[in-house]
């Protein structure tokens, strides 16, 4: 359904080693392990539903793991919050990693409704 190296996978890939370098910093330097476990979890998700996406038998299945992908990245930016509004997080460290983690929504939010427009 997608070539491999479209943009929307190299950027929720680019984006799961921003969230792992996260999750090294939060756990080495602040001792937080359970926020940032989740925000690792649901990060790293993100490319592996895209992956799985590109992969899809039907475009049912591209949808599907698609809006996977992109419920993720809604619960990434719910960490995010949470992380900064607890002082895990520093403002600038918090708004990159948002600001990816929006664009990533923004783009499957799109591609949902194109792909799911009258079935």
């Amino acid at each position: 359904m997608g070539e491999v190296n479209n943009p929307l996978s190299k950027k929720s890939y680019d984006f799961a080693l921003v969230i792992i370098q996260l999750y090294k910093d939060l756990t080495v330097l602040k001792k937080e392990y359970i926020l940032s476990k989740q925000l690792l979890r649901c990060g790293t998700s993100i490319g592996a539903n895209v992956a799985e996406a590109n992969g899809a038998i039907s475009k049912a299945d591209f949808s599907a793991k698609i809006s996977i992908a992109y419920k993720e990245s809604l619960e990434v930016k719910y960490w995010l919050l949470l992380l900064k509004d607890s002082e895990y997080l520093e403002l600038d460290i918090f708004k990159n990693a948002f600001e990816k983690a929006d664009e990533l929504s923004k783009i499957m939010f799109s591609i949902l409704k194109t792909t799911r427009i009258k079935k």
